[in-house]
């Protein structure tokens, strides 16, 4: 039994030299920009305050945050580890407990942060397809522009030890692996892991596990945007403006999302995505080899800069 069982990754945290240069990217990206404390807090259209901070510093990950259930869930938590619970300074404010993962990452759990109001999605025309035409006498347009970033979905973590930091979540926050990826049948390099919340489906993945020949550090994180027409956009728009895209578009085999990968000015992989698969506990665990890891069901190979 894990201590608690958390219900969702709750934001990224990163350091950079230019704040303003961090938030063209993040505008350009589908994110609404606002300062607090000398950081940016990036958000998207769900009622969740921030998924994205940038604080000033030497360019590097600084960490993530997961969404415990309740105050109580991280008062468990903060007894189990022996650390404190202290308000929340961020927008939205809440509590916070910060741990810190056997690779020295930090780990902030939160709970109890005010929900923002939800901003406006697109309303575009039904899709029609060969076998059902559900658009009838009206013409399907799109607006040019960002994508719509809605949430935060997953962060990719390079590990030293996949056993041991796969235990380490696992213990605290009640993962679930989805598919665990073998190298050999004694030895996994990684495994995607959902967030266990019973009957309630769950993305594929809200933390993905890789141990790294290069050592510990920031793979990537992957923000879900409104659907496919938006992924599209979002891609024409980050062209449009000279950033630098990385991989994409193409459809994983794990996880089935569409997804568009880019990196922002100092190296740090982003990515966007849309119609992932979702699954409940009931669907247990499943065993996957590296080719259908880096593989695609359609789109582009994958570069070495993603392995």
């Amino acid at each position: 039994m894990s201590t608690i069982r958390v219900e969702d990754i709750a934001f990224v945290r990163f350091r950079v030299p230019d704040l303003e240069g961090m938030r063209g990217f993040l505008q350009d990206f589908g994110l609404t920009v606002a300062d607090h404390g000398g950081r940016l807090y990036a958000r998207g259209t769900s009622p969740s305050p921030f998924l994205h901070v940038t604080e000033p510093g030497d360019p590097g990950f600084a960490g993530l945050g997961l969404r415990a259930s309740s105050l109580e869930d991280l008062e468990r938590l903060a007894k189990a580890e022996q650390a404190a619970v202290t308000p929340l300074d961020a927008p939205g404010g809440g509590y916070v407990v910060n741990l810190t993962d056997p690779d020295g990452r930090p780990v902030d759990v939160v709970a109890g942060q005010a929900p923002a109001p939800p901003l406006p999605l697109p309303d575009r025309e039904a899709w029609n397809s060969a076998a059902a035409h559900h658009r009838l006498r009206q013409p399907r347009r799109t607006l040019a522009g960002p994508a719509h970033v809605v949430r935060l979905g997953h962060c990719v973590l390079n590990v030293a030890d996949f056993r041991a930091s796969e235990r380490w979540y696992k213990d605290r926050f009640g993962f679930i692996t989805s598919d665990e990826i073998a190298l050999t049948p004694e030895f996994s390099v990684g495994a995607f892991m959902r967030c266990d919340r019973g009957a309630e489906p769950t993305d594929h993945h809200t933390l993905f596990l890789v141990q790294s020949p290069s050592g510990p550090g920031f793979n990537h994180a992957a923000f879900e945007v409104a659907d496919f027409d938006d992924l599209m956009l979002g891609h024409q728009r980050l062209k449009d403006a000279g950033r630098k895209a990385e991989w994409g578009v193409g459809r994983h085999i794990l996880g089935s999302q569409i997804f568009d990968y880019w990196r922002d000015p100092w190296g740090h992989t982003l990515e966007h995505w849309t119609d992932g698969d979702l699954f409940t506990a009931e669907d247990g665990s499943h065993a996957a080899t590296t080719a259908e890891l880096m593989g695609v069901q359609w789109g582009p190979a994958a570069p070495p800069t993603m392995a």
